[in-house]
């Protein structure tokens, strides 16, 4: 079995994989001060409420933002797998994908493996959301090739800097409204974040679309933050909440190959 792992700035997601098929994926929160024996202690325990043992696994790929953790995952690795984590952005890990930036090394290891996901998934010029501690959007062109893309803070970053920099805003919590005009402030609130996001989402994806001249690309979202998106605006055409682990599963079998 492999076991995928997405490091992210908020949370890490584990994924086991047997074959193809998914049997489990579990999400912790991101935290620099975690050792390999927490993290043994963590993911036993949620595999062995799928039945999963360590023992099981034979192969571990990585793509991480966050350079602090890879230390303490590597050993992670080696002590209870017994295994070299492939790890993507490393020098010999092929993406199958050319990154056609100013700036290649620059761009996150998640960005790329959602360009190799979505365009296995469709075939197609498309744009990835990713809605995470920032909400990136993302460019594949019609060759399966990553061309770039933009980084907006994420919605939990937005509040909080309202709430941090306004002396009477109270601290609240990222809902979908059920009205425009909110009629007290968290309501207000919740309305002007959420709704803004919503304009946000639909203004950058027509300006992409104008710039590709293709106004009928797929965009598909992803990221933890998805389900509060999902069915409120036509410019999402597709939501996959495990395009990344599926992205790294794409690129361990093609590395394996």
């Amino acid at each position: 079995m492999l076991l995928a792992v997405d490091v992210g700035n908020t949370n890490i997601v584990f994924a086991i994989f047997n074959g193809d098929e998914l049997c489990g994926k579990w999400r912790i929160s991101t935290d620099t001060r975690r050792t390999e024996d927490e993290y043994a202690i963590l993911l036993s325990g949620m595999m062995e409420m799928q039945g999963l043992t360590f023992s099981d696994v034979k192969d571990v790929i990585v793509s991480s933002v966050v350079p602090q953790n890879m230390r303490a995952l590597e050993r992670f690795c080696s002590q209870y797998f017994q295994a070299t984590p492939m790890v993507v952005g490393d020098k010999g890990v092929k993406l199958g994908i050319k990154v056609l930036t100013d700036t290649p090394g620059e761009v996150g290891a998640d960005r790329l493996v959602n360009a190799v996901a979505a365009y296995q998934a469709y075939r197609a010029a498309c744009i990835v959301i990713d809605f995470g501690t920032a909400t990136t959007f993302d460019v594949v062109n019609e060759d399966g090739d990553y061309i770039g893309g933009l980084i907006a803070p994420g919605i939990n970053l937005s509040m909080d800097a309202l709430h941090a920099a306004a002396a009477k805003l109270p601290e609240v919590s990222v809902e979908r409204p059920h009205k425009v005009i909110g009629k007290s402030t968290v309501s207000a609130m919740q309305a002007g974040i959420y709704y803004g996001y919503v304009g946000l989402i639909e203004g950058i994806v027509e300006r992409i679309r104008k710039e590709m001249k293709q106004m009928e690309m797929p965009t598909v979202a992803t990221g933890g933050l998805v389900p509060l998106f999902s069915g409120d605006t036509p410019a999402i055409t597709h939501v996959d909440e495990e395009l990344t682990i599926k992205g790294l599963h794409l690129i361990y079998k093609m590395n394996k190959a």
